[in-house]
Formats: C-alpha cells, structure tokens, sequence
C-alpha cells in the first residue's frame, strides 16, 4: 500500500508545488513505488511550433518521480531532486503528456528511480528519464 494517495498527492501539489499546477499536472493513481501523473496539453506548454517544450516535459517528470518517492518514504517535503537526466526520443504535438514513474531503488538517503513520458494519443514514448532523489 503506497505511503500516500493520489488525493493527497494532489492536495500537496496545491499548497507546497505551484508551478505544478500551472502546468496542470495531477496524479491520476499511486501505487507504492510507483505513480501516474498527467499533463493535459495546453498553448501554456509549447514552443513556437506547437510541441510541448522540454521545461515542461522535465517538470512533469520530476513531479512524477517525487510522487513514486513519497509513495515509499510517506510525506517528507524535503525529499528534493539530487539529479535528473532525460532523453528527448520524439516531439510531442499538441497533445496530453503520461509520466509513468517508477522506483529503481530506495536506500536510507537516496532513491533512484526512471520516469516514461508518453503522448496520451499515439502511446508513443516522447522522453526517458531517469533521477536521484536526496532523502532527508
């Protein structure tokens, strides 16, 4: 059983993560170790050519991953990105963005986890990201 909701995940994303919901992103489910967030597309989000630029997508996927980590660890604010790398694979044309986050290890100070970014419409993958993520 994860260690707190999707409701709660998104309660906290109002108070503590503005720029997240400036971006529209909210957890659809979370599971331990794990969660699935969205992204829906809006012109807020792209470059000049209507695909959804890479701050954005970036945003969505460290979010994702600090909700696979509370997943585990429960509510500690303070868990805070240590590194993040991504992988751009295709654009993202107008269109909705899944992050499916995941936990690839989980030690006392660090936890390493991957995030899928997927376009909603094609289930392509857009970008892979991978992160670490200090404990306190």
């Amino acid at each position: 059983m994860p260690a707190i909701t999707a409701e709660a995940f998104n309660a906290l994303l109002v108070e503590k993560l503005p720029m997240g919901v400036a971006l529209g992103i909210r957890a659809e489910t979370i599971g331990k170790g794990s969660a699935r967030l969205i992204m829906p597309f809006g012109p807020h989000l792209t470059r000049p050519v209507d695909v959804v630029c890479g701050p954005a997508l970036m945003t969505l996927a460290d979010v994702a991953l600090y909700a696979a980590v509370l997943s585990a660890i429960g509510l500690q604010e303070m868990a805070v990105t240590s590194n993040l790398n991504i992988s751009f694979l295709r654009k993202a044309e107008r269109c909705d963005i899944v992050a499916e986050a995941s936990l690839l290890k989980q030690g006392r100070r660090l936890a390493m986890g991957a995030v899928e970014l997927i376009n909603a419409e094609t289930d392509e993958l857009v970008s892979h990201v991978t992160a670490t993520y200090a404990i306190p």
